[in-house]
């Protein structure tokens, strides 16, 4: 799937053949059985071209991944631990990518996750009254 999801277009048995052949030997046979496989498993399309098939992957390595860690965290006895041991195995640039990730998803989630708390209009909780644009403190 790898070698699919990296050409991003429909790709032959040929084509795969020869990118995994700049890495190790392997026969034209057991790539095409590879995608037979995939294609009955349903993980690729293919489409008649000539005398071959052109493979297109069904889903993209980002809905895969997602869907993989979708299924570990639902089949958990306990999803918010196995969430915390996740987040403790991260690097500081996956536990930066996830925090750019949730403040995709919802900005109001990023205080949450910065250990912050927000009020229901997504202001911090303590903030001045928002109709109160002066500048000046509330004096409450």
């Amino acid at each position: 799937m790898t070698r699919v999801w990296q050409w991003n277009r429909p790709v032959t048995v040929r084509e795969v053949l020869e990118d995994l052949q700049q890495e190790r030997s392997i026969a034209y046979t057991t790539v095409m059985t590879v995608m037979d496989n995939l294609h009955q498993k349903g993980w690729v399309r293919r489409e008649v071209d000539g005398r071959a098939y052109r493979y297109t992957a069904v889903s993209t390595r980002a809905a895969y991944s997602a869907a993989l860690m979708n299924d570990a965290w639902s089949r958990s006895d306990n999803p918010a631990a196995a969430l915390v041991a996740f987040f403790g195995m991260m690097s500081p640039e996956q536990r930066e990518a996830l925090r750019d990730a949730v403040r995709m998803v919802s900005p109001d989630l990023t205080e949450i996750a910065a250990g912050g708390r927000t009020e229901p209009t997504g202001r911090p909780a303590g903030t001045d009254d928002p109709a109160d644009d002066t500048g000046r403190e509330s004096g409450r």
